[in-house]
């Protein structure tokens, strides 16, 4: 069956970073193009960024743009999001997404002093 689950999402102070991972089984990896999205209580999800199948083209929302980095490892099954320079608006549920519409649990991030 077909899973996507997020891990590495915590309490962060502003400022700090932290390093996301989606491990994916049930499907052919690497035939897909990933994304992350993020949701906040009472609105609705919004992309945050996107990545190609083979991991050579990126695409991120304006307001993530310079602070987080979107990555895959094929061999590993993994998509990864590094997030630097963490605001608290950041702060969200943040969701691994397969272009075939798979959706992870989500993982935590809360960013706040």
């Amino acid at each position: 069956q077909v899973q996507l689950v997020e891990s590495g999402g915590g309490l962060v102070q502003p400022g700090g970073s932290l390093r996301l991972s989606c491990a994916a089984s049930g499907f052919t990896f690497k035939n897909y193009a990933m994304s992350w999205y993020r949701q906040t209580p009472g609105k609705e999800r919004e992309l945050v960024a996107f990545i190609t199948r083979g991991g050579r083209s990126t695409n991120y929302a304006d307001s993530v743009k310079g602070r987080f980095t979107i990555s895959r490892d094929n061999a590993k099954n993994t998509v990864y999001l590094q997030m630097n320079s963490l605001k608290p608006e950041d702060t969200a549920v943040y969701y691994c997404h397969a272009e075939f519409g798979g959706w992870g649990q989500g993982t935590q991030v809360t960013v706040s002093s």
